[in-house]
């Protein structure tokens, strides 16, 4: 497996829309899907190959001056559990502290609400994420926004 940083925002596009697609019990609202695909250009992008087909991407966003968002991560499900996401993340890490942030932070569904996203919240504090706030109805009331940061 390698990680490459992906500058092409064609690219980004492209790669984004093929593995979002093929995870719809996290990207399955096609208009947030879309938001997600068109929001990857102009974004730091970071892909995993396998055999030197894309297994999963990740992109960062700036919040703040100091805070770099991880925007949207998605890794194609015969990959869980491989070491593709933390692979991605630590590249997406160290690239966020070269370019001088002091914090990430990532949103994904609070806990309890979801099987699968339970596994998402278990996979970000895996990483080292600490729990900042929860958001009730920042994107609904049936999906309650979980707030991870990290010191960097």
């Amino acid at each position: 497996m390698k990680v490459i940083e992906i500058t092409d925002d064609q690219e980004k596009m492209k790669l984004t829309r093929y593995i979002l697609e093929a995870l719809p019990e996290w990207f399955g609202i096609p208009e947030a899907r879309e938001e997600y695909i068109q929001d990857s250009a102009g974004k730091s992008f970071f892909c995993a190959y396998k055999e030197d087909e894309p297994a999963g991407f990740l992109y960062l966003k700036q919040t703040g001056k100091d805070t770099v968002e991880l925007a949207v991560m998605g890794v194609l499900k015969e990959y869980h559990r491989n070491g593709i996401g933390k692979a991605l993340f630590e590249n997406a890490k160290k690239i966020a502290c070269e370019e001088g942030y002091s914090f990430i932070q990532v949103k994904t569904v609070q806990m309890g609400k979801y099987e699968d996203y339970d596994k998402t919240n278990m996979f970000y504090i895996s990483l080292g994420f600490k729990e900042f706030e929860v958001f009730p109805t920042l994107w609904d009331e049936w999906n309650p926004c979980q707030i991870y940061v990290m010191a960097l």
